[in-house]
């Protein structure tokens, strides 16, 4: 399980990512990009995520995870009160990862692998 003000801190402390109204909902953008949004009253959030990763979690937690038309892009509805913490934060991850530029990620992770420990 995890919070929306956990989730609100985890995609907040991605690089260059900002937190903007979506038609009444918080949403995290790197570059005027979405890659996550949050509807708190609901314990939930939306994650763009690949296809493969939106088929595999679905099918092997469709109590967590739930497949979202939004146009033409992949999206993912997590339930937050059904999720890990760890496996959220892998996802949210790789959701900003989807949008971000790639100078960005490279830095990003760059710097995770200098750090000690």
């Amino acid at each position: 399980m995890i919070t929306p003000a956990e989730v609100k801190k985890l995609a907040l402390a991605l690089p260059d990512a900002q937190l903007l109204d979506h038609w009444g909902n918080p949403s995290f953008r790197v570059k005027g990009k979405i890659f996550a949004t949050l509807q708190v009253k609901e314990r939930t959030a939306v994650l763009k995520t690949s296809a493969e990763e939106q088929e595999t979690f679905v099918a092997a937690e469709p109590d967590a995870f739930e497949k979202i038309v939004w146009g033409t892009q992949t999206w993912t509805r997590v339930r937050l009160t059904k999720v890990n913490k760890v496996l959220f934060h892998q996802l949210l991850v790789s959701a900003w990862k989807r949008v971000s530029p790639k100078r960005l990620v490279a830095a990003f992770f760059d710097g995770l692998r200098q750090k000690p420990g």
